[in-house]
């Protein structure tokens, strides 16, 4: 088993980017394209509790998914735990917190491939450079989700 790690700042809060990643559509939205994220069956009360059942789509390609969320170790973090997928193991906290230029977002994933032709594919899509960019892009996103957050009129 391996780790990822990867970390950006992104201006706003703790408190705005937990409430980007408790929407319905932050999984659709932190995706890059060509891949297509499905949800099929969404049976979390939160971030922090219950099961999300998805399908991320390589152009014809499809990887099923069932996740748990749980709370993470800190008070603004996460876990999101697959049950059943392409990988033998993936564990990814989400870790948010407030640091003087804006929020931190630390995201810590457990991986570890599946033998034979499964973890061939997987090692491609789901490590190394791919999950870079991946997570590049999910900052990009983050960064413009937030904004559009803080930019609401109060009520």
């Amino acid at each position: 088993m391996k780790t990822f790690e990867h970390r950006s700042i992104v201006p706003g809060s703790a408190e705005q980017v937990m409430a980007f990643y408790a929407t319905r559509n932050a999984p659709t939205k932190l995706t890059p394209p060509p891949i297509f994220f499905q949800i099929n069956d969404d049976r979390r009360r939160s971030i922090k509790d219950g099961e999300l059942e998805f399908t991320l789509w390589f152009g014809p390609i499809p990887f099923r998914w069932l996740s748990r969320h749980e709370p993470g170790s800190s008070e603004h973090s996460f876990i999101d735990r697959m049950l059943t997928g392409p990988m033998a193991t993936w564990v990814h906290e989400h870790i948010v917190r407030d640091v003087p230029r804006g929020v931190e977002i630390i995201d810590r994933i457990q991986i570890a491939h599946k033998p034979g032709i499964a973890g061939v594919f997987t090692r491609l899509f789901f490590d190394g450079f791919p999950l870079r960019l991946l997570f590049i892009f999910r900052q990009m996103a983050t960064r413009a989700a937030v904004r559009r957050i803080a930019e609401r009129p109060a009520l």
